[in-house]
């Protein structure tokens, strides 16, 4: 196929779209690449084989795969490949028809999509309910740098008039202040979630900041668009150019955002959002990156715009995600950066270094500026200086969101070839060097290493027992009110505080956030099963008689960081347990029906880092039901605790022994003691101490105790088995540090390896029983 073009009054350039091949010419195969189609094609693919090959090696040392996206565009640059030169003129001489012209429309595109995502991925509010701190380091953080245009007439006189006159370089120099002075929201995102780090305070913290920074610079950038037109075009287009922005303004509040919400208000619950609206979203985001070009701005400010009106989450959000985020995170974004990276040409940074050795000097200056700006606010606000030095360095990382602003300021000819290719090296230092800095400077595990003792053991007689539980689907709720119901009492001196966390995943949004549920939340309406559960807990409060506090919290995250969330609330909340179901299902006969990998692996991290105890629940449906305090009759719970040794074993006894005040409880202690047990063991004393009261008949009278003595693993297992089949609800350690040795052979076996071995017996697919079961770890001390 042949597309004609009329250049001027009598050239005709030829326009070739697709070919027939290499057989099209044998004596020359490689008039294929004369074509459009071919071409674009075969750079492509270089574009991903570098890629690939790049990324093989970098992954070894840890190194992001952002860096190898620059890394294979800097090898098909002009260092090696000169792809881009070799490509130019293949098809025209048309500047418009060039050879890499369609590769430039794919990365433009590229970077208006991801700009698009990401702004509608971003919750807004972020910004404004983290306190003052965030708020007072976006600002300075803005400002701040800005004083960096001072020092911009520096030895000016030394300006070799050869490589840009004075005014132009001067203007470079403003160029660069600018760009390294802006904090861009997807560099930010980027890196905290590369450290997994953006569902902590410290994440939380560098977002808020973050986002009231991009709002300043959204405004600056159009203002600063809009100076130039006055001062390189003329005044009036730069007054037209402002009445089309304030046009637009209007139109996208006013029209587009009503519009908006009425698709999501005509979106039934739980059901997706119509092809069309989506479509019509895409193409509005399009046209408006052409408007903006139009009236002498910036492309990406349109879709910016865009982005900030659409509401992050489902329906609209979630729908846009899930339609055009993987292809344009694995395919366009990809193309985007490496276009941008091929454009950098080292060799000019070697043989200019003398003209940009000031331009370089200025890049480091506000990178110190802006270092300093993020780092006193958080020292006056009393931040720790590890915290306050990793938000500094992440609100000064610069990586491939930069790209756009470079690319800007080259293309209008701001900035030389030889400054450009610097700057993209320098992000490209930063993509490699700031994370491997910030995962040896800030580690989010130092905050939950809780010196206090946060535990069940170490609880005073009669202080209130504080117990955070997360329910991930509404099933879970049940279990957790009959699990709360044992250890309520009549008994005013026993009091709980309980913590209800709703967890749930992000979905089409960024940004984490943990809302309270003494404030009105849009999303969580009157037919979602949370409002369900928390009018569910609501009634267990007022039938627990006054004993038992509850407070609810709906943590919205991703699913692989939630555990933060929950260590967060629990140090928060001085909690002495945080309780998770297990994620195994059971059908209403009790067969096993799933297992949900997700909650298994969020149930692993707590237990490597929680700041409290944790407690694994385990509910074959059977407990729950009994349980149920409105049930006409009341069943008496019969609770086995299986005793074997170690810290875990003593910290389940003395969470049973604050059921024993609740009358529907019928606890028994089952100690199963190995005949060849060292009696001078140090925890082998502090276990007999723990069941001292148990022994005596005269101190205990609600607790059940009873000795059978094994010989061997084999007797363990039997012995549990048959016990399963005699309670409603096991209680058993996760380890058990004395006897180790003699249950060493059944970990071979164990299928799930976060309940321990008596867990895993009692959690089996096959095990005939309808006994729950309670896994519990004493909270772990670290240094």
């Amino acid at each position: 196929m042949n597309t004609t073009t009329y250049i001027g009054d009598c050239r005709i350039s030829f326009f070739n779209i697709s070919s027939q091949g290499f057989w099209d010419n044998l004596k020359s195969p490689d008039v294929v690449f004369g074509y459009s189609l071919p071409l674009l094609e075969i750079q492509i693919i270089l574009i991903f084989f570098c890629i690939v090959m790049s990324h093989m090696f970098l992954r070894c040392i840890g190194i992001s795969q952002i860096a190898s996206y620059m890394i294979a565009g800097i090898v098909l640059g002009p260092q090696l490949f000169d792809v881009l030169e070799k490509s130019s003129g293949k098809l025209s001489v048309d500047p418009a028809l060039d050879g890499i012209a369609a590769l430039r429309c794919i990365s433009v595109f590229g970077t208006l999509m991801f700009t698009f995502l990401m702004t509608v991925r971003t919750s807004r509010r972020v910004a404004f309910h983290s306190g003052k701190l965030p708020v007072v380091i976006g600002i300075v953080s803005f400002f701040a740098p800005l004083f960096g245009l001072g020092f911009q007439n520096f030895f000016s006189d030394n300006i070799d008039p050869h490589y840009m006159p004075l005014t132009k370089a001067l203007g470079e120099r403003t160029a660069i202040v600018i760009t390294q002075s802006s904090i861009l929201l997807p560099s930010t995102t980027y890196i905290l979630l590369e450290l997994k780090i953006i569902n902590s305070e410290l994440g939380r913290l560098a977002l808020s900041a973050c986002v009231i920074n991009d709002i300043l610079g959204i405004f600056s950038m159009i203002v600063a668009s809009i100076q130039a037109t006055y001062i390189h075009v003329s005044h009036a287009t730069a007054y037209r150019d402002t009445v089309a922005v304030i046009i637009f303004f209007l139109v996208v509040f006013l029209v587009f955002k009503p519009m908006v919400q009425w698709v999501i208000d005509r979106t039934p619950e739980d059901k997706p959002v119509e092809d069309m609206y989506i479509h019509a979203v895409i193409i509005t985001a399009l046209a408006s990156a052409a408007y903006f070009v139009f009236f002498n701005m910036k492309y990406i400010l349109g879709p910016l715009m865009i982005g900030i009106i659409i509401p992050e989450g489902p329906p609209l959000g979630s729908a846009l995600e899930a339609k055009f985020e993987r292809l344009t995170m694995n395919v366009f974004l990809p193309i985007s950066i490496t276009f941008s990276a091929m454009r950098c040409d080292g060799a000019r940074i070697l043989s200019q270094f003398n003209d940009i050795f000031f331009n370089i000097f200025l890049t480091f200056l506000i990178l110190v500026i802006k270092l300093v700006a993020c780092l006193a606010p958080c020292l006056y606000y009393k931040l720790p200086l590890s915290e306050s030095l990793a938000v500094s360095f992440i609100l000064s990382y610069k990586s491939f969101a930069d790209f756009v602003l470079y690319e800007a300021v080259l293309d209008d000819t701001y900035i030389s070839q030889a400054t450009y290719s610097f700057l993209i090296l320098y992000s490209l230092l930063n993509a490699g060097i700031v994370p491997t800095v910030l995962r040896r400077m800030y580690d989010p595990r130092r905050k939950y290493v809780n010196y206090q003792k946060r535990d069940i053991l170490h609880l005073e007689r009669n202080s209130d027992l504080r117990i955070l539980t997360c329910l991930h689907k509404p099933e879970n709720v049940s279990e957790t009110i009959a699990f709360l119901q044992l250890l309520s009492s009549p008994n005013l001196d026993f009091p709980i505080a309980v913590t209800v966390l709703h967890l749930v995943k992000l979905v089409g949004q960024i940004n984490p956030i943990i809302v309270s549920h003494d404030k009105k939340l849009k999303r969580l309406n009157k037919d979602s099963y949370i409002h369900t559960a928390n009018l569910a807990f609501r009634q267990f409060v007022l039938e627990s008689l006054e004993s038992v506090t509850v407070t609810t919290f709906t943590a919205f995250s991703h699913e692989n960081l939630m555990h933060e969330d929950i260590c967060t609330l629990a140090l928060d909340k001085t909690t002495s347990m945080i309780v998770v179901p297990s994620g195994r299902k059971w059908t209403v006969d009790g067969l096993f029906e799933s297992d949900n990998t997700a909650i298994r692996h969020l149930n692993q991290s707590l237990l490597d880092r929680a700041p409290c105890s944790i407690g694994i629940l385990v509910d074959r449906g059977q407990f729950s039901r009994k349980s149920i305090v409105t049930s006409k009759k009341r069943y008496i719970i019969d609770v086995g605790v299986l005793f074997i040794g170690g810290k875990d074993d003593r910290e389940a006894l003395s969470l049973v022994k604050r059921m024993k005040n609740n009358p529907r409880i019928r606890v028994t202690v089952i100690r199963l003691v190995f005949d060849h047990e060292i009696e001078s063991d140090w925890d082998y004393i502090l276990d007999n101490e723990g069941l001292k009261d148990l022994k005596s008949t005269e101190d205990n009278k609600d607790i059940d105790y009873i000795e059978r003595i094994v010989t061997s693993s084999v007797e363990v297992v039997k012995a549990v088995q048959l016990l399963a089949e005699e309670y409603d609800l096991m209680v058993v350690g996760r380890d058990h540090d004395m006897t180790s040795q003699d249950l060493s052979g059944l970990m071979e076996w164990v299928e799930l390896p976060e309940l321990g071995v008596i867990g895993d017996l009692l959690a089996a697919r096959d095990l005939s029983s309808k006994v729950s079961v309670l896994v519990v770890q004493q909270q772990q001390q670290r240094t």
